[in-house]
């Protein structure tokens, strides 16, 4: 199946997922993300905010041990804004919340992790997007190419192959509703280097 079909399919699939079930496995999905030493040494997370039935990592959101930074689109590129509870959020032309144009701005060097958000991922680590490229063109800059990347996903959007271009990137790991696998081990320990 193209990446077309099969992101269509999957999108599908995931909207009608009922609501309790949604946040019961989202729930779970940040309850992963929050036992891993990946997650509990990093200083300053990149992460997304929910939407079209995405997993839901608001939960997270409220623990201060860490600097939270979301995206703002920009352009066909992603501008990163230091963001934490309470603060000031807009709807973007997409229709997905982003910080205010004045959140400050946040400098890759900053960043430990990224959560990924993702239409599936397979166990080789690589990711179907949305379409429109911005985590493809964000993690080929060589300033972010080596961050740490989990792909947040669904255990039924975590297959065993999905369909590549050579601009794909693999990510360091997924993590579903059943855990947190990692996949590039050798990213995965250059956390233990930072801080």
């Amino acid at each position: 199946m193209d990446k077309v079909s099969l992101r269509r399919s999957l999108l599908k699939f995931r909207q009608i997922l009922p609501k309790t079930e949604w946040q019961e496995k989202s729930d779970r999905i940040c309850t992963h993300l929050q036992s891993s030493p990946i997650f509990k040494e990093a200083k300053t997370v990149l992460a997304y905010f929910s939407f079209r039935q995405e997993p839901d990592l608001k939960p997270l959101f409220t623990n201060y041990s860490h600097s939270w930074g979301f995206p703002r689109c920009v352009g066909n590129t992603l501008s990163w804004h230091l963001w934490q509870a309470g603060d000031q959020l807009e709807t973007n032309k997409f229709g997905i919340l982003e910080p205010v144009a004045n959140a400050p701005i946040l400098n890759p060097s900053q960043v430990d992790l990224i959560l990924v958000p993702s239409v599936a991922c397979d166990v080789r680590g690589y990711r179907l997007g949305y379409g429109a490229g911005y985590y493809d063109r964000l993690l080929t800059l060589p300033e972010w190419s080596n961050k740490i990347t989990i792909g947040i996903v669904f255990d039924f959007t975590y297959l065993v192959e999905i369909p590549i271009d050579e601009w794909d990137r693999g990510l360091t790991g997924v993590c579903t509703e059943t855990g947190l696998k990692i996949i590039n081990k050798h990213q995965g320990e250059k956390l233990n280097n930072v801080g």
